[in-house]
């Protein structure tokens, strides 16, 4: 049975975006036409694709199956291009990166800026939120994780660890109780990630420390450190965003001293899109000199 390309491209964009309107969006098409499109995709393989709903479009089984060769196609067709296009040793482009807004705010914008430097004709977006990608619905090309991926078509490969330490500006500290021992922090303002919304078990620093309120919460990390900026309380900071934070003082850098690590995580199919798996390398070897450098400051 011969297939639309066409038609894949109007079916992928549905499945990612699991309404006619975000599809229609992104394909520059009206939401009707793409409704029609998906109708006479479906009348030709015989078999509906969608759960349709007021809420939107959402994969059946069947669909989920098709997904799969679909993405297959796509990463082909994206690799023929590169192939015909690319100019020698340059890559262009878009690719798109999520990461939690810790490495998006303090490493990724730095890294990605060098990385396009010597490579005038690519575009990086990076999509700063504190949750988990999906990379089969093309949220992003790859993503930086905290944990390694249990499930789905993705491979992960560790890019670095990284320390995190309990901080808080001078200020802070010359103007509250001193901190000895852990029990100290009983009367000390804590600043962190609002519990309910701890995206992964990795982020939540605070039950190695002891503590269980958290005065200040936010679940951006850029927040956090601001709180902690202003002199507003004690927070578990990365190593390597210290250097941005005027007068910071590590805390009790003998009894809590924590160490994770960034995976850099892609879709499976994705394995022979020499593009990718090149900015993969340079985006993996700038963030590991980037955290070895910044470190080296504190």
């Amino acid at each position: 049975m011969n297939i639309n390309w066409d038609d894949m491209r109007v079916f992928l964009a549905v499945a990612r975006g699991e309404s006619l309107s975000r599809a229609g969006k992104a394909l520059r098409l009206d939401p009707a036409t793409v409704g029609r499109r998906i109708a006479r995709l479906e009348e030709r393989l015989g078999a509906a694709l969608f759960a349709k709903s007021v809420q939107g479009y959402v994969l059946n089984s069947e669909g989920e199956r098709l997904l799969v060769h679909a993405m297959r196609a796509e990463s082909a067709l994206a690799q023929g291009a590169e192939e015909v296009h690319g100019e020698a040793g340059q890559l262009s482009g878009v690719v798109r990166i999520g990461a939690p807004d810790g490495s998006a705010n303090y490493l990724l914008p730095q890294v990605c800026a060098a990385i396009c430097d010597d490579h005038p004709g690519l575009e990086v977006q990076i999509v700063a939120l504190p949750r988990v990608f999906n990379l089969s619905k093309r949220e992003a090309d790859m993503a930086i994780t905290l944990s390694r991926p249990t499930a789905g078509r993705l491979m992960a490969q560790k890019i670095a660890d990284y320390k995190l330490h309990l901080a808080a500006t001078k200020g802070y500290l010359e103007a509250h109780p001193p901190i000895k021992t852990l029990k100290d922090l009983k009367g000390h303002r804590v600043i962190g990630y609002i519990p309910d919304m701890i995206f992964d078990k990795e982020v939540d620093y605070l039950a190695e420390t002891g503590v269980d309120r958290v005065t200040l919460a936010s679940n951006s990390v850029a927040v956090q450190v601001n709180w902690v900026r202003q002199g507003a309380g004690l927070a578990i900071v990365h190593d390597f965003c210290m250097s941005t934070l005027p007068d910071i003082r590590r805390v009790l850098v003998d009894r809590i001293s924590l160490k994770r690590t960034f995976y850099l995580v892609r879709h499976l199919d994705d394995q022979r899109v020499e593009r990718l798996n090149r900015f993969a390398d340079l985006l993996g070897q700038g963030l590991r000199r980037e955290v070895v450098r910044l470190e080296g400051q504190v």
